[in-house]
């Protein structure tokens, strides 16, 4: 096992390099594969929660930054469910108890995230803001040959993730209307997202990377 941590020690430099240089997905990977070489790593799981926030700041829609994904909740989540989510991350990602390269400004972005969606006159308009996005985010004609969004940002998914899939691969029946299933153009793995992110640019949480969730029809 102790080669297993030297390696793992390796790649958690690399994602530490690629975070520095901007490439956020690059990172994550290199991340996981040290957690995956060394799982009791010092720091490993809070770095990776570190990283996905900023994915999830990047998963613009139309422009306007995701605040349920930043938080990893549903749009139609209630006050306490927010209050809570919002708690959780910020004990996992408060600079203080968490020494992860990036870790400050991720605690920003909660914080700010919280700020917003907390204030019932600010959430209301960030709403209906949000959803214009939505409304006016164009669908390609033939999504197999639509491009990943030039942010550099290229999942969601989940390993720690913001709760803004339920995972990728085989589909099964789900009676959930909150969610939806799309398949990544790229890599044409499934994956299962909430139902408020049809028709927006979301990460693969298979090959990280961007692509048009558009829905499919669901098995039987």
């Amino acid at each position: 096992m102790e080669c297993n941590k030297e390696e793992g020690i390796k790649a958690k430099e690399i994602a530490e390099k690629k975070f520095m240089a901007n490439d956020i997905m690059g990172a994550k990977k290199f991340a996981l594969k040290a957690q995956t070489l060394y799982p009791s790593l010092e720091g490993i799981s809070k770095m990776i929660s570190t990283l996905d926030i900023y994915i999830s700041a990047e998963n613009k829609i139309s422009g306007v930054v995701d605040w349920y994904g930043i938080l990893g909740v549903d749009p139609q989540a209630d006050d306490e469910t927010i209050r809570k989510q919002y708690r959780k991350l910020a004990l996992m990602l408060h600079p203080d108890k968490n020494k992860s390269i990036g870790a400050d400004d991720a605690f920003k972005l909660i914080l700010d995230a919280w700020n917003l969606l907390s204030n019932k006159a600010q959430r209301l308009a960030y709403d209906k803001e949000r959803n214009k996005a939505k409304m006016s985010q164009k669908v390609p004609n033939n999504t197999n040959e639509a491009s990943p969004s030039s942010s550099s940002a290229a999942a969601t998914t989940t390993t720690n993730p913001p709760e803004n899939t339920t995972g990728a691969g085989h589909r099964h029946h789900s009676s959930n209307p909150s969610t939806f299933w799309t398949v990544c153009h790229w890599c044409k793995i499934e994956n299962e997202y909430f139902r408020c992110y049809v028709d927006c640019n979301m990460l693969c949480s298979n090959c990280y990377q961007q692509f048009l969730a558009v829905e499919t029809v669901e098995h039987m």
